[in-house]
């Protein structure tokens, strides 16, 4: 088990990836050489809330093992996944390595809860989740592969915590940064989220600019990608204030 802190992120950095999604993130990050970034599979319990951002803390499932994981094993006080819910620190987002086992719950509601209520920004996992009725009514976000009711020991072991995990296919790093919005999951390297959070909300800026060139009725060529007569016009509008 990996033993180092992942620090949060400051409220000013949350801001910013606040005015972002999924697509621009994603865009920036190819841009980067990174392709492997959004995490498959998985969709919100509940659309409509504002973007998830967080720092990954991991919990790593194995196959449950019969003489290891059964009824009342999640008393037990060396039981990995209890451990993490009580160590995950406030501001991150709990990700959950599930082997994209969908059929059985890697989560229910009473331990969201007891995540949400010590500050933590959300639930990612490649998994099943229960309860998913009661945890939709909540403003905490979880984003999963859909809902499954059997408990989690009877397909998973938490072999370990805060440790490189796949999620949805993807490699998520103790600490790299995850963000959720009503279209996808992406995780984005630690090192690089100040440039992606600040890039992808002038992406997401100067898209909304050409989105509303295109409702003028101008053609594609020239305005997307944006050519020096559009760029100009959108360094107007920016300067002007007109482009927010």
């Amino acid at each position: 088990m990996e033993t180092t802190e992942t620090l949060d992120i400051s409220e000013h950095l949350r801001g910013v990836f606040a005015k972002c999604s999924a697509a621009s993130i994603s865009t920036q990050l190819i841009r980067r050489g990174l392709r492997n970034v959004a995490v498959r599979g998985v969709r919100p319990l509940r659309a409509g809330l504002p973007p998830m951002v967080g720092p990954a803390f991991t919990l790593r499932y194995v196959p449950a093992r019969e003489d290891l994981d059964g009824y009342g094993s999640g008393g037990d006080p060396k039981n990995i996944q209890r451990q993490a819910i009580e160590l995950a620190p406030s501001g991150h987002v709990f990700v959950v390595d599930c082997r994209g086992a969908a059929d059985i719950a890697g989560i229910g509601s009473i331990l969201a809860r007891r995540l949400m209520l010590r500050g933590l920004k959300g639930v990612l996992l490649d998994g099943g989740v229960r309860d998913t009725l009661s945890m939709a009514q909540t403003d905490f976000p979880v984003y999963c592969a859909g809902p499954a009711v059997p408990p989690n020991y009877a397909g998973h072991h938490a072999a370990d915590m805060n440790v490189v995990v796949s999620c949805g296919g993807v490699a998520i790093y103790p600490g790299d940064i995850v963000f959720g919005d009503d279209e996808a999951v992406v995780a984005i390297p630690r090192h690089l989220a100040d440039e992606i959070a600040n890039d992808a909300a002038e992406m997401e800026r100067r898209e909304r600019f050409l989105y509303k060139e295109i409702e003028k009725g101008r053609s594609i060529k020239g305005v997307y990608p944006p050519d020096e007569e559009t760029t100009k016009r959108y360094l107007e509008a920016v300067a002007s204030g007109e482009a927010k």
